[in-house]
């Protein structure tokens, strides 16, 4: 090798992407782990498989820009709403801003062709690439030989003979490198990202059809409760625990409206910016219900206007405790 090679690694928290910084390490080259931050999946698995393969990790905040290509993915979404080829593509294109700042030659990822049905095809793998904008600048460590060559390998900067030719849904091969490498209490393949549980992809789905420019906040503020569609297509977030209560009144802004009982334990509620006029008095019904106060009891409910601000508009009702069962037909 002319020079001593740079790349930076997508690292989701997985074993492959543990893995792909292992069998780079083992060529010398100078490597930086990267991971991101969305409203539906955070950093501290990415990491924590940073700190298990031994490389430097950043954590990139990319929810805006997730958030706007999520509603309108070029490359459609998976099982729910899960748009895994358009969010791989834009988490590589972030990353090759980085990489022009750092002087980096390559990104790697933990890819294993044919894994995942959806994005790791040969031809997922090639729209991914071409998203990225990086073509022949993106290295799979793992399945490397039964890919072209990367321009990297070709100058020479990566050995492409110490690269590796693992495809396929089984685990075994990984399960024997991490063997190799001495790697133990790795993750368990599996999940992580929100867009593929059913019933927050529906609150999120229901989010953007009835407010298309929904922001980051939008989507972390429904991720917290139960979620209620009221009239007017308002959606009005009702928590289940103390933990919860305080995060919905921790993400209130000055366009929400906050309810939460007097006299009795029980959620706060958040109506998420609502249109006017705004349903108050279902969501006083919700907080009331949802509450320790007696079924068919009075219960009054105080509401404001505008997160911890003072200035904002605030009053009180009375609703009536009801059974939570005549509340599913608005459950999301």
């Amino acid at each position: 090798m002319s020079r001593k090679a740079k790349g930076i690694g997508l690292l989701s928290g997985g074993l492959d992407s543990i893995l792909a910084v292992k069998v780079l390490q083992d060529q010398n080259v100078d490597l930086i782990g990267l991971t991101f931050v969305t409203p539906f999946f955070g950093p501290e698995q990415g990491m924590a498989a940073g700190t298990m393969a031994g490389v430097q990790t950043r954590a990139l905040d990319i929810s805006e820009v997730h958030l706007e290509m999520l509603k309108n993915p070029r490359y459609g979404y998976g099982s729910k709403l899960n748009p895994c080829i358009d969010c791989h593509g834009l988490m590589l294109r972030e990353a090759a801003k980085i990489l022009a700042r750092e002087g980096a030659d390559f990104l790697f990822t933990g890819e294993v062709l044919a894994q995942r049905p959806m994005s790791q095809r040969r031809d997922a793998l090639r729209s991914v690439e071409k998203l990225s904008g990086l073509r022949g600048r993106i290295l799979r460590p793992l399945s490397a030989k039964l890919l072209a060559p990367t321009i990297v390998e070709q100058e020479g900067l990566i050995d492409r003979s110490m690269l590796l030719a693992i495809q396929g849904r089984s685990r075994r091969p990984q399960r024997e490198l991490a063997r190799q490498y001495g790697l133990k209490d790795y993750p368990q393949p599996g999940g992580g990202c929100m867009l593929t549980d059913e019933s927050f992809a529906n609150r999120l789905r229901k989010l953007l059809e009835i407010f298309p420019e929904a922001s980051a906040a939008d989507a972390e503020i429904i991720k917290w409760g139960r979620a209620f569609l009221l009239a007017k297509d308002t959606i009005c977030m009702v928590g289940r625990n103390e933990s919860e209560n305080l995060r919905l009144e921790a993400l209130a802004r000055a366009r929400d409206i906050v309810l939460k009982a007097c006299d009795y334990p029980g959620p706060t509620s958040l109506i998420l910016a609502p249109s006017q006029p705004f349903d108050l008095e279902t969501a006083a019904s919700l907080s009331a219900s949802y509450g320790d106060a007696p079924q068919d009891t009075l219960v009054r409910i105080a509401w404001r206007a505008g997160g911890a601000g003072k200035d904002g508009a605030a009053g009180h009702l009375l609703a009536r405790s009801a059974p939570r069962q005549s509340f599913k037909n608005l459950l999301i």
